[in-house]
């Protein structure tokens, strides 16, 4: 199986139960991580029958004619005897028709085997001693060894690595049985002591395996999408380019873990899993083309989020005034109308962005468009809804919970005001365009405390005077008005402001025409033939990350 094989999700089946509930098979590591440690453990057994004969070909050969040590003729028929059983166990793993999970059990009984042989060679063919005892132990080796390469859960692995780790011990006491002078029972514990402490450290690298699989286990339940790229990590999780595997269409696929969002128990976790659907069912339903378009959304049975969305060609508006600088006041204007007709429609369904910011606007390139607006997140909004109870909030508006970023969120935001509304997207969009016509913020502050009393108390400087280019007047006006503190004195919605915005003649002036031009200048990459291939670019690659 290729590496780019195990990066398939498909689609798996979940067997119902009452309630509603879905089981979860978190013992078990997915079939194709089995598949390439069942490997490992071939190449494994395959060495250890290497070095059990180099040990045999050793102690038969060349000892008793350099060192004039002979090893005793049982010594050679337990080495013998190792060779045998790896080979068998090489055999087995890579040609018996029986599952990776049978054929991982198996391994952990070849671990034991090994250590058992080890100890009839030190406890059996010559006696126990403090100095054959205080060398470091193959017992230790292969029982390290075995943690990092069979794939197996932590319960089974400490079960094994402790019978692995009696062994020497239980041969010590057969020795004694015997008759033979061996160590006292104090200095025996002592002595094997780190053959325990393996054991118990065995556990780790099953642990972290364990984990790895389950984290692969939910890219497997997202649908029949391949996982190509990671976009972007951030607090809330991370965002993926992906590929469907039977339309050969690109798609951003966004990972979010419940327990970020303050999910802490069962009951959270079913809430907030109804406030998942509530919100993706009202994003799927934007009908504005500037709003991002949401393909598939679900929960994996480890309680992760996901959303499967649109691949997007181009920059976030932060990115470009980083890179290119400050827009002129016509392009300003015509992006400004395009956000403001995506928030109009969620604003006349009655959902309230909360999170407006220039790295959640994206500026892309959809087919001859160019400068094509697509607001993105709209998967963490709020209901303004003035009837909906507190088990009706969305994800980020919980109880003791603020969100947005300090640069654009609105005076009743930072207040922690329960009322707040669409006024609240409106102020944002006024902080966005005041970034854009000036590459600066409404208010600098080195912390963002600083920041949030400036957004409350502090009335800010019109952006005509804090940049060379040129702001007409009635744009200056309308950036000012949406960054009124009282929000009765602002726009009162989207629509409202993307009435205004028309009235602003000089965007029309910026035209699809000069927006090509400008692509075709700035960003070349991305103006020739748009195919999957050329997705795999840096620059088609900054889609929708995680703030």
């Amino acid at each position: 199986m290729t590496h780019d094989e195990h990066k398939l999700i498909e689609p798996r089946a979940s067997t119902p139960v009452p309630g509603g509930e879905q089981i979860r098979t978190t013992g078990r590591l997915p079939d194709d991580m089995m598949d390439e440690q069942v490997q490992r453990l071939g190449v494994f057994s395959a060495v250890a029958a290497g070095l059990w004969g180099l040990t045999v070909v050793v102690h038969a050969f060349i000892t008793p004619r350099t060192v004039g040590t002979v090893v005793p003729p049982r010594g050679i028929a337990i080495e013998v005897l190792g060779v045998v059983i790896s080979m068998a166990v090489f055999l087995y793993v890579r040609y018996a028709p029986h599952s990776c999970h049978k054929k991982t059990d198996a391994s952990l009984w070849f671990m034991v085997l090994n250590t058992i042989l080890n100890a009839m060679l030190t406890t059996w063919v010559s006696a126990p001693t403090v100095e054959t005892m205080g060398r470091l132990s193959w017992t230790t080796i292969i029982i390290l060894i075995s943690a990092m390469i069979v794939p197996s859960t932590p319960r089974k692995m400490l079960a094994a690595s402790l019978v692995a780790a009696s062994m020497e011990p239980l041969g010590v006491w057969l020795a004694h049985l015997r008759g033979l002078p061996v160590p006292s029972v104090v200095n025996t514990f002592v002595l094997l002591l780190p053959n325990y402490i393996c054991a118990v450290v065995a556990v780790l690298p099953a642990h972290v395996l364990q984990k790895v699989g389950r984290r692969l286990r939910e890219a497997q339940e997202l649908g029949a999408y391949h996982l190509v790229e990671l976009l972007g990590r951030g607090g809330m999780g991370e965002v993926w380019r992906a590929e469907h595997r039977l339309l050969a269409r690109g798609a951003a696929i966004k990972l979010i873990r419940p327990e970020v969002l303050g999910a802490s128990g069962s009951a959270e976790g079913r809430i907030m899993l109804r406030r998942f659907e509530r919100e993706a069912q009202a994003t799927a339903a934007l009908s504005s083309p500037h709003t991002i378009r949401l393909f598939d959304f679900g929960v994996t049975h480890e309680g992760t989020f996901y959303y499967v969305m649109e691949l997007l060609a181009g920059r976030d508006l932060e990115s470009l005034v980083r890179e290119f600088g400050p827009v002129p006041a016509n392009r300003a204007i015509h992006l400004l109308r395009q956000v403001c007709h995506s928030l109009a429609d969620a604003h006349a369904r009655g959902l309230v962005h909360r999170d407006i910011k220039p790295a959640n606007i994206y500026v892309c390139r959809m087919g001859l468009e160019y400068d094509f607006v697509k607001v993105l997140d709209f998967g963490l909004v709020k209901f303004n809804d003035k009837g909906a109870s507190v088990a009706q909030e969305t994800m980020l508006t919980a109880s003791n919970t603020t969100t947005g970023t300090p640069a654009f969120m609105a005076p009743e935001v930072i207040l922690g005001q329960t009322d707040v509304d669409r006024r609240a997207d409106v102020y944002a969009l006024g902080c966005v365009a005041y970034f854009l016509l000036t590459g600066q913020f409404v208010f600098d502050a080195d912390t963002p405390m600083k920041m949030f009393l400036q957004h409350v108390q502090t009335i800010p400087t019109p952006p005509s005077q804090r940049t060379e280019l040129h702001i007409p007047r009635e744009l200056d006006d309308l950036v000012m008005a949406c960054l009124e503190k009282d929000p009765d004195k602002r726009p009162q919605d989207a629509e409202r402001l993307f009435e205004l915005a028309c009235h602003c003649g000089s965007g029309d002036a910026w035209d699809n025409a000069m927006a090509r031009a400008w692509w075709e200048t700035n960003l070349i990459e991305l103006t020739g033939p748009l195919t999957l291939t050329d997705q795999r670019s840096e620059a088609m690659t900054r889609a929708v990350v995680i703030q």
